[in-house]
């Protein structure tokens, strides 16, 4: 499997950390914090009713992957430890479930070398090792290809009175990860441990959700008795199923797609740098990287969470930072708990999604939903103290007389128990719990708003003279149909330019004409099981706020957020910047984003070094605002594109670990449309002011072009349709916050140097590799020479979205499409062949006019070629898109193939 995988990724579309889920989910817990086999059982049951939410292999036996996490059952190991030979000791007792590679016996004795090292070096008695008792005949052929030697540690911790059950926990995480970095280094594959804990162990693997309690036939012994069961049934929609990636993972089981994931990812190593918490002191070293190598988003979500819980915050406020409720305008949300989100978002970007919870830190069980409420968690209270949440209702078959209560969870709610107290708190009470625990509001500080700064004096806005506003935009690659076409749209009716769908351009790497960097650029969007957000009907649950100042150590439970400035959008309008650095001042360090003309393609490259080592030294010096900008173009000097700007600064600043501690900022006069507002926030740009926009804007308002509009009322007309065009473009993503997709890199990038996305968008696919910083250059210097010829007094027509003689070259240009129609009018194939030598004539504008057949020498024998009857018959005639054919057509074809000609599905 691991080999499969590998060769699909180098050779073919599939890329790990694509892989996502949709799964069945739910625990079942005690409301009186009694452990008892009923919940165990409940929970076995409640995991066989979902097993239609895992897919099932060809084979019938290998599943998704499904699991358990249950309290520790101290009477089976001590009678375990017992039968080993050994006397238990009144010590805490911790149990590992491990994972160890089976077909590799040298593999296995080094990982058991290693795991009895730490745990002995960590002052702890090992009682011994036990071989988990398995029933392989419930798993498939694959499955049992890749199954691992499953053995559980038992080990002798402190005396309850030395040491409590938390801070045992504790140990064991760290115990754990120091394992795990062993391990790595040890180059062994195949490895993995499930839970190493003293409150709770795991059974899990890739077999059917109702294989789970006869593959483990532990799991049907009567002394297993818990206070929480957590089960889910995994259905990997687009990855490859693995034992590991088999749920519940250590703290969480969630059913959940994090679209965020690579900005989330991206964030939490600079986090990293500030997480040596009095939690973890002089070991604060041992939980990085915090999210594993090759994690799942699922994974990483899990790793983050168990992260901040072992750091002393309890599973109710994991959640909450982690996926926390929208915060929507004009809501009755209570002040306290408005003070406790504002808090909690000026420590952590939100990890977004689709997503149902159940999770447990040991003390708590929660079960909880995403702002969105996009996956389905329904709970169920009986008489007698059980409490069953689940993605289905009647997942346990509980008598209706015994029901005191019923529902649903709604967008960002909770439901938990206090398993030491015996408490049940609904979604309400948990949060006045949590925002009752702190004064959120002294904590949070004065939070200002851009309205609150002074405005500096002097000019604020973009103003240059006509021949010098021409040369500008010649330089930044805009023609009068960017005028016409974008920006005057954006202007007059407050929304993005509607265009016909589809493109007829060359690629930019495959165009004879310089382009934007942005061009290169093609925007992802959420697949698997759910669709984009709306950012029309949906817009209560988006946000585009922006915070200065808010990379706090998200472990610290006493920081202050003082001087925290929080802006309603990444969108700066002149006068908006103008105040930020007066509002800064000292604190803002200012860097020349231009470099030398005339000079060759090392230039580029030297300058992208000299903004990166300009950026370190203003971090290292205590300046906290970073701005980035290349209003110093002239004869003389050139503009960096500002996506290379942004992107080398924060890639930089995050492999330097001092991302976290300043904000980029970037005035850039190549920024023109939404989507290169979006490729700017999306490579790490904190804010975006496009003044060379502005100043267009405030030409063709002098210029009275804008009826009776004020100048204000046009760049808030502007802004507002930016600000628009990006929450369309994030909820794509099924994105609802900007601050989690701001790094994200959530674009692919066609037709880029492999070596430059590296360097500057790491983690970006790149599928195709193309231009380097020698063709940037290039472009740039095309156009800043075009733009500071003597006699260029005008911007030029354009053509890239209308066709022009001068402009771009178009696929269907008017003459072509014109001899296609006519030859089609008058059934003439002599003029259907001007057409086809005018196609073929073209210069290449998709990827496949690059290619050619390579047809064999010898043809295929016709009794080998499989008759058309036959492939007929798997022909699925609805899976034609109605949309990419139109109502006749698709019912013309219903009715033409008939169930005994083709496969017509009545779905």
């Amino acid at each position: 499997m691991t080999d499969q995988r590998a060769y699909l990724a180098e050779h073919g579309m599939y890329r790990p950390e694509f892989e996502g889920d949709a799964c069945g989910v739910g625990l079942v817990a005690a409301t009186d914090g009694t452990p008892s086999r009923r919940v165990v059982q409940s929970a076995i049951d409640a995991l066989k009713a979902v097993w239609h939410r895992g897919a099932v292999d060809a084979d019938g036996k290998t599943g998704d992957g499904a699991g358990l996490h249950i309290d520790l059952p101290l009477k089976f190991f001590d009678d375990a430890i017992a039968a080993s030979g050994h006397t238990p000791l009144p010590n805490r007792l911790a149990v590992g479930m491990i994972f160890l590679p089976r077909t590799d016996l040298g593999a296995q004795e080094a990982c058991r070398t290693i795991i009895e090292s730490v745990i002995i070096d960590e002052g702890y008695t090992i009682y011994g090792w036990r071989q988990v008792p398995v029933d392989v005949s419930v798993i498939g052929q694959k499955a049992q290809a890749t199954r691992p030697e499953i053995e559980q540690i038992m080990i002798a911790g402190p005396l309850p009175e030395e040491q409590s059950a938390a801070e045992f926990e504790k140990n064991l995480y760290l115990v754990r990860r120091r394992i795990e970095k062993r391990v790595i280094a040890a180059q062994i594959q195949g490895f993995y441990v499930c839970s190493l804990s003293c409150v709770s162990i795991i059974y899990k693997g890739l077999f059917l959700a109702e294989s789970l309690s006869v593959f483990y036939p532990d799991l049907r012994d009567m002394r297993f008795e818990s206070r929480v069961a957590i089960f889910h049934q995994r259905y990997s929609t687009n990855t490859f199923p693995q034992w590991w990636l088999a749920q519940p993972f250590r703290c969480l089981a969630p059913t959940t797609e994090i679209y965020t994931i690579r900005g989330n990812k991206n964030w939490m190593l600079s986090h990293e740098i500030k997480m040596a918490s009095l939690s973890f002191g002089e070991h604060s070293e041992d939980i990085k990287p915090v999210i594993p190598a090759g994690a799942s988003d699922t994974a990483a979500l899990d790793a983050v969470f168990e992260a901040i819980c072992r750091s002393g915050r309890d599973a109710p406020t994991a959640k909450l930072m982690l996926v926390p409720e929208a915060m929507a305008p004009n809501s009755d949300m209570p002040a306290e708990h408005l003070a406790m989100y504002q808090y909690l978002a000026s420590v952590m970007e939100p990890w977004d999604g689709p997503a149902a919870l159940a999770m447990t830190d040991g003390r708590w069980a929660v079960a909880g939903m995403d702002r969105n409420a996009l996956r389905p968690l329904r709970y169920v209270r009986t008489i007698d103290g059980l409490l069953i949440v689940g993605s289905e209702s009647g997942m346990v078959v509980v008598p209706e007389s015994t029901i005191v209560e019923k529902g649903r969870l709604g967008p960002g709610e909770m439901i938990a128990v206090d398993l030491d107290e015996g408490v049940l708190l609904h979604d309400r009470a948990v949060k006045d719990r949590i925002a009752g625990e702190a004064d959120y509001a002294a904590m949070i500080g004065a939070f200002t708003t851009i309205d609150d700064l002074p405005m500096p004096p002097g000019e604020t806005i973009a103003r240059f003279d006509r021949a010098e506003l021409t040369r500008r935009q010649v330089a930044a690659g805009q023609t009068i149909e960017d005028m016409e076409l974008i920006l005057s749209p954006m202007v007059e009716g407050a929304k993005e330019a509607i265009g016909s769908m589809g493109d007829d351009t060359p690629l930019a790497v495959i165009s004879d004409k310089p382009r934007l960097i942005s061009q290169f650029f093609r925007q992802n969007f959420s697949q698997v099981t759910n669709p984009p957000i709306d950012p029309l009907r949906e817009r209560h649950v988006m946000s585009l706020k922006t915070r200065f100042g808010n990379l706090a150590n998200i472990l610290d439970t006493e920081d202050r957020r003082d001087g925290v400035l929080v802006l309603e959008s990444p969108v700066l309008t002149g006068s908006d910047w103008a105040r930020l650095k007066a509002h800064f001042g000292t604190q803002a360090a200012v860097i020349d984003c231009t470099f030398e003309a005339g000079g060759g393609p090392e230039t580029l490259r030297a300058a992208i070094a000299r903004i990166r080592a300009e950026a370190v030294t203003a971090v290292r010096e205590g300046r906290t605002e970073l701005f980035l900008t290349d209003r110093t173009i002239g004869p003389e000097r050139i503009g960096i594109a500002g996506v290379l700007a942004a992107a080398a600064v924060h890639t930089h600043l995050v492999r330097m670990g001092l991302r976290s501690y300043a904000s980029i900022n970037v005035q850039t006069a190549e920024c023109l449309d939404t989507h290169y507002y979006a490729v700017l926030i999306g490579v790490g740009a904190t804010t975006v002011h496009a003044y060379l926009a502005e100043a267009s804007i405030i030409d063709r308002h002098e210029r009275g072009l804008f009826g009776d509009l004020t100048l204000d009322q046009c760049l808030a007309r502007h802004r507002t349709a930016v600000e628009e065009g990006l929450l369309k473009i994030i909820s794509k993503m099924g994105s609802a916050v900007i601050s989690s997709d701001r790094g994200g890199y959530n674009f692919e990038a066609v037709g880029l140097s492999r070596a430059l996305v590296n360097d500057l968008f790491p983690g970006m696919p790149a599928k195709i590799s193309g231009e380097g910083y020698a063709s940037l250059h290039l472009n740039a210097q095309l156009r800043h020479d075009k733009a500071y010829d003597e006699g260029v007094a005008t911007l030029p027509i354009g053509g890239f979205y209308r066709q022009r003689h001068t402009g771009e070259t178009h696929a269907y240009s008017a003459q072509l499409m014109h001899l296609l129609q006519n030859s089609v009018a008058t059934d003439s194939y002599s003029t259907y062949l001007q057409f086809s030598r005018g196609v073929e004539a073209l210069p290449p504008v998709y990827l496949r006019d690059l290619l050619q057949f390579n047809f064999p020498a010898e043809g295929v024998p016709v009794d080998q070629v499989e008759a058309i009857t036959e492939i007929r018959k798997r022909f699925v005639t609805p899976g034609m898109s109605l949309g990419a054919l139109s109502p006749e057509a698709h019912e013309t074809l219903a009715i033409c193939f008939t169930p005994e000609l083709a496969l017509s599905p009545l779905g």
